[in-house]
């Protein structure tokens, strides 16, 4: 489903507030392989124990409690450290035995890192569990069955990133994080529940090769396979934060 913005205006607006939009001059969430068959009163490995976690990898009781009961897909954000841009995504999804994990994806998040309490301009990606609603970007919808904004003018990315790479081409295909915005919108959105001081606009988007403004970014490809994969029946939702942060 495409849903069409409201306004030039409201477009520009949005960007401005978007946690990874433009430049800045100054730095700062099958079965297992098949067995032979066992001899007769020989017990059969439980492989698919072995290969599937009953338990999301690397999240503690506190983190694992805030996911919502509801969630048949969660997004796996693990940062290197509280102050690092650097960070792994793996998609797990829910079985009748366990979570079974997707491919690791390498991702950049903020230039500072993590933050328990997101500001705007903070540069750090904000650590908790959200879900994914919305989708949109500059190019056509690839065929998620998440609701896609498409929009070539409100989804540009001009400029230049922290290492100086370019970031055109960063926002073709972005999923919003329900982070401080109104889930069932467009990803341009400008509504900020937590008001505008909280930041807005935090997104998975197309990296750019270098940390965000407090986006999560991955490779073209990889945001290409997430938003096919994901599935708004399955009650997708991100858990992002530092290693540590996680496992509480």
């Amino acid at each position: 489903m495409i849903r069409h913005h409201a306004s030039a205006a409201l477009l520009a607006a949005s960007l401005l507030l978007t946690g990874c939009g433009g430049g800045a001059a100054v730095p700062p969430d099958h079965q297992g392989p098949a067995s032979s068959p066992a001899a007769p009163g020989t017990r059969t490995p439980d492989v698919v124990a072995r290969t599937v976690p009953r338990q999301l990898p690397g999240l503690g009781p506190k983190t694992r409690a805030a996911v919502p009961a509801s969630a048949r897909q969660v997004v796996v954000v693990t940062g290197r450290g509280p102050n690092s841009p650097l960070s792994e995504v793996v998609l797990h999804r829910r079985t009748g035995t366990g979570w079974q994990p997707g491919p690791v994806w390498p991702a950049h998040n903020a230039l500072r890192g993590w933050t328990h309490h997101h500001l705007a301009g903070d540069l750090r990606s904000p650590v908790g569990v959200y879900g994914l609603s919305d989708a949109g970007g500059r190019l056509p919808d690839p065929g998620t069955r998440l609701p896609y904004d498409r929009s070539p003018g409100g989804f540009r990315s001009p400029g230049t990133g922290f290492e100086g790479e370019s970031l055109d081409g960063s926002f073709d295909h972005v999923i919003a994080i329900d982070y401080n915005r109104e889930p069932g919108t467009s990803p341009l959105d400008w509504t900020r529940p937590l008001g505008a001081g909280r930041g807005g606009g935090i997104w998975i988007h197309v990296d750019h090769g270098g940390p965000t403004h407090g986006c999560v970014s991955i490779a073209e490809r990889h945001m290409r396979e997430l938003l096919l994969a994901l599935d708004p029946a399955l009650h997708p939702v991100v858990v992002m934060g530092d290693h540590a942060s996680l496992a509480r």
